[in-house]
C-alpha cells in the first residue's frame, strides 16, 4: 500500500502561493479553577475573528493517550508520521545550535542542573540561570573536557540551563537511556544501555557527567549537569523533495531550528522575542513558499506552572497576528505540537485546538478560538500527520489523485 508520504510527493505541483505554519508550543491546557483554560481564558479578539473566518477541529499530534515529545510533535506536524520517523532530542538540540554532526556521532542534550548530597537532583535546571552565565560554563567545560574514555566531547551553549554535547569515536551507538531522574527531589537515574550496541555510550555518558560535577563543583546553582536524548544523525526524506517547496523556519530556540535543518528547511534569523518572530516573518516573505513560525513561550510557562503567565503569551501572539495577516497569506495554520497544560506542568496527550484559514475554507460554526469550541469544529479531531497535505491542498498545491 501506498504511503502518505509517497503519495503527498507524488501529487505536489509548484505554485506561487504562501503558507505559515504558526505553531504555539504546548497551545492546548486543561481549565483552572474558573473553569477556562489558559487559551480560553485569554483575550484573543484576532485569533477568535480567524476562528469566525475559518475552519477549526483538534489535532491529535501521535495516538490517542500518547503525550508527544517535541521533536515527535514537530514531526507531525511537518507531515510525518512520528511512530514511523524518530529524531532524537540531542541530534535536535545540536543542529540547531549550529554543530555539525557526522554520521556515527552521537549527540545529547544538556541542562545544567543542581545537585545535592547523595546526587540528589535538587533542581534540574538550576534555577533556570541565565543564557550568558551557561555560555560561560560550556566554554569553561570545553576547555577542560576534550575527551572520555579515548572518545572527543564538543560542547555547544543552547539557551538558558540548555546546552548540547557531540560525541565521536569508535563503536558508538544511540540504543541509551536519559541519564536524568526526570523529577526534583530525586536521585540522579544514571545511563543504561538498551542494547549492545549502547554499551560504550552509556559508559562514556556518566564519566562525562561525572567529570562535569568535578570542574563545575565550586558553583553554587550548575554544579552538575543533565545528559538526555541520546542520538544519531537520522535518514528522513526531505520537505523541499516531498512537497516541492522552498520552506523557512523562524524559531528562536535552538532544538526547533535543529528540527528545522534535519528536515531540509532554511533556517532565518528571527531574534529572540515573539515580536521579532513576526518581523523576520516580514522580512524573509518574498524568499520562501512555507513559513514554520515558532512561539516556544506558551510551552516554557506551561512546564513553569504558570497559568496566568502562559496565557500573556497567547495574548502577544494574538495582538501580532494582525501584522501576519497584512501579508496575506494563501493558507494560515494555527495549532501546538502538544499540549502542556500549567496545571500539569509538563506535555500531555490532550489534542490541540487548529485553526486553518484560506479562501476555500467551510467556514463552521466555531467563533472562539479555545479547546472547547475547537472540539465542535468542522475538522473534527484530526491526525497531526494530515495537516500538511491539508495545508498543501489549500494552496493548490496538490494535484488530483487518480482520473
Amino acid at each position: 500500500m501506498k504511503g502518505r508520504l509517497e503519495m503527498l510527493r507524488e501529487l505536489a505541483v509548484r505554485s506561487d502561493t504562501k503558507m505559515v505554519l504558526l505553531v504555539m508550543d504546548g497551545l492546548g491546557g486543561l481549565p483552572s479553577v474558573e473553569g477556562l483554560t489558559e487559551l480560553e481564558s485569554a483575550f484573543t479578539p484576532n485569533l477568535d475573528m480567524a476562528a469566525l473566518r475559518g475552519e477549526t477541529g483538534l489535532l491529535e499530534i501521535v495516538d490517542t493517550g500518547i503525550t508527544p515529545g517535541s521533536g515527535p510533535g514537530h514531526l507531525s506536524l511537518f507531515g510525518y508520521d512520528p511512530r514511523d520517523h524518530f529524531i532524537g532530542r540531542g541530534i535536535l538540540e545540536a543542529m540547531g545550535t549550529g554543530a555539525e554532526v557526522l554520521p556515527g556521532e552521537i549527540c545529547a542534550r544538556g541542562n545544567y542542573s543542581t545537585w545535592g548530597e547523595g546526587d540528589l537532583i535538587l533542581d534540574r535546571r538550576a534555577g533556570r540561570i541565565d543564557t550568558e552565565s551557561s555560555s560561560s560554563i560550556t566554554s569553561l567545560l570545553g576547555r577542560s573536557i576534550r575527551e572520555i574514555d579515548g572518545v572527543s566531547v564538543r560542547f555547544y551553549p543552547g539557551l538558558e540551563h540548555r546546552f548540547s554535547v557531540v560525541l565521536s569515536g569508535e563503536e558508538l551507538g544511540e540504543k541509551v537511556t536519559d541519564a536524568d531522574p526526570q523529577i526534583e527531589g530525586k536521585p540522579m537515574v544514571w545511563a543504561e544501555p538498551l542494547d549492545d550496541s549502547g554499551r560504550k555510550t552509556a559508559t562514556v555518558i556518566n564519566s562525562l557527567i561525572r567529570k562535569v560535577r568535578e570542574v563545575l563543583s565550586g558553583n553554587e546553582k550548575a554544579n552538575g549537569c543533565l545528559l538526555r536524548g541520546i542520538s544519531g544523525t537520522p535518514d528522513i526524506p526531505l520537505i523541499p523533495d516531498l512537497y516541492g517547496i522552498r520552506a523557512a523556519a523562524l524559531a528562536t530556540y535552538p532544538m526547533y531550528r535543529g528540527l528545522a535543518r534535519i528536515v531540509g528547511m532554511d533556517v532565518v534569523d528571527a531574534g529572540k522575542t515573539v515580536e521579532s518572530l513576526f518581523q523576520s516573518l516580514r522580512k524573509n516573505w518574498d524568499s520562501f513558499d512555507f513559513f514554520f513560525v515558532h512561539v516556544k513561550y506558551t510551552d516554557s510557562r506551561g512546564e513553569d506552572g504558570d497559568f496566568e503567565a502562559k496565557k500573556e503569551v497567547i495574548e502577544k501572539v494574538d495582538t501580532l497576528l494582525p501584522d501576519l495577516l497584512s501579508l496575506d497569506p494563501d493558507v494560515l495554520a494555527v495549532t501546538g505540537d502538544h499540549s502542556t497544560p500549567a496545571m500539569m506542568g509538563g506535555h500531555s496527550w490532550h489534542p490541540s485546538p487548529l485553526l486553518v484559514c484560506s479562501r476555500f475554507v467551510r467556514p463552521d460554526t466555531t467563533s472562539q478560538f479555545g479547546e472547547r469550541s475547537c472540539s465542535l469544529g468542522s475538522l473534527g479531531l484530526m491526525p497531526g500527520s494530515k495537516l500538511m497535505g491539508l495545508m498543501l491542498a489549500h494552496a493548490g498545491r496538490l494535484a488530483k489523485y487518480g482520473a
